[in-house]
């Protein structure tokens, strides 16, 4: 069973979970703004050399994983809950059982 939160628990869970998502988006903002100026230099400072695209896949693989942290797998996401709750089944039949 899950134990209701108290009214500053839930306040603090919320800040947290705006913040963590607040962040991103402030990571994928800047990450496009950058990578719009690295493009825009590699192709006309540099000549018409791709170099551009090694770091827009480096900096993306990290805003992805981000993402993922903050969406999927971060505080209140579903599989977060889910997993949480099996642990706690887990934990509960081991206490029970012995």
């Amino acid at each position: 069973m899950n134990t209701p939160l108290s009214t500053e628990a839930i306040e603090r869970l919320a800040r947290r979970r705006a913040g963590a998502k607040l962040g991103w988006y402030v990571h994928a903002v800047v990450y496009a703004l950058v990578n719009l100026a690295v493009f825009a230099m590699s192709s006309h400072a540099f000549g018409l050399r791709p170099w551009s695209v090694f770091p827009l896949l480096g900096w993306g693989v990290g805003l992805v994983l981000h993402g993922i942290s903050v969406f999927v797998l971060g505080s209140g996401s579903g599989l977060r809950e889910r997993m949480i709750q099996q642990e706690r089944e887990r934990l509960q039949r081991e206490r029970g059982g012995s």
